[in-house]
């Protein structure tokens, strides 16, 4: 059901891989409340992914970048801005990779090279995305940018990895850069610590099956969907969250206020 909430806003979605990415889920999500979009993905991710198929679907050319490279995103966005006749209103990074984790790399035993790279693709790249839409002043004022994170930047899940320093710094750089972007245009920067969801990357991480169980036992409303994040997302990007900034927003289900539920001891 659209309510137009996004009526005449151009954005830019990262990240979307399959049905079951967040990011698809936005993508459609946008589209429906009325905005036009730009789908983009890190090259190789596109070539065993399904982004044409929801390019052709939403009507959304998909422009081909590596978020770690500079002139990537500098291309990027300049077409974006082409294409869609105008600045920016909304961005959404969803981005994230571990190759120690891919590799089953004992977080003790960590190649650092691997874990550079992972620090470089899933967190220096919103510090990137954001610097240069600052510098191709391609944010219209009052536009929202919004990054996925996980409460693993403040808890600690062994089996999460570096991606949980990951997760820290990126929404370190919300707040930071969030200052500035709101200074500079009222643009505003938000983290969103979504629910273990089931997505391609997410059921990846060791034991995933039995810790969105608990997850979802230990929350009083259970485990937010991906369909939920998209609605929470359109939200950030709409006009009804003018206010809010600089902020790191638990969409849960209440999971990161609790303590112990008596469900999770039945298990």
């Amino acid at each position: 059901m659209s309510n137009n909430l996004l009526k005449g806003k151009r954005g830019v979605i990262f990240g979307a891989l399959d049905e079951q990415s967040i990011a698809w889920k936005v993508a459609e999500r946008c589209v429906e409340e009325g905005a036009t979009i730009t789908l983009t993905n890190a090259p190789v991710a596109m070539r065993f992914g399904k982004i044409q198929e929801l390019g052709e679907k939403l009507n959304a050319e998909i422009i081909p970048a590596d978020a770690t490279s500079m002139e990537d995103l500098e291309a990027l966005f300049s077409k974006s801005v082409e294409t869609l006749g105008g600045p920016l209103d909304f961005v959404l990074h969803s981005i994230g990779m571990s190759l120690n984790v891919r590799k089953k790399r004992e977080y003790t035993d960590v190649n650092y090279d691997w874990m550079h790279k992972t620090f470089d693709i899933s967190a220096m790249s919103f510090h990137r995305v954001m610097q240069t839409l600052m510098k191709l002043d391609a944010m219209n004022d009052w536009g929202s940018i919004a990054a996925l994170t996980y409460i693993a930047a403040q808890r600690t899940f062994p089996d999460y990895s570096e991606m949980a320093e990951s997760k820290a710094l990126l929404e370190s750089f919300a707040r930071s850069f969030g200052f500035h972007f709101g200074e500079n245009k009222n643009v505003r920067v938000n983290t969103i610590s979504q629910s273990p969801t089931w997505t391609t990357a997410g059921s990846g991480v060791k034991g995933f099956q039995e810790f969105f169980d608990y997850a979802d036992k230990m929350s009083p409303l259970g485990n937010a969907k991906a369909e939920d994040c998209a609605n929470y997302c359109i939200f950030l990007f709409s006009d009804l969250s003018r206010m809010i900034t600089m902020q790191n927003l638990f969409h849960d289900g209440g999971f990161s206020s609790m303590g112990m539920n008596p469900k999770v001891l039945d298990m």
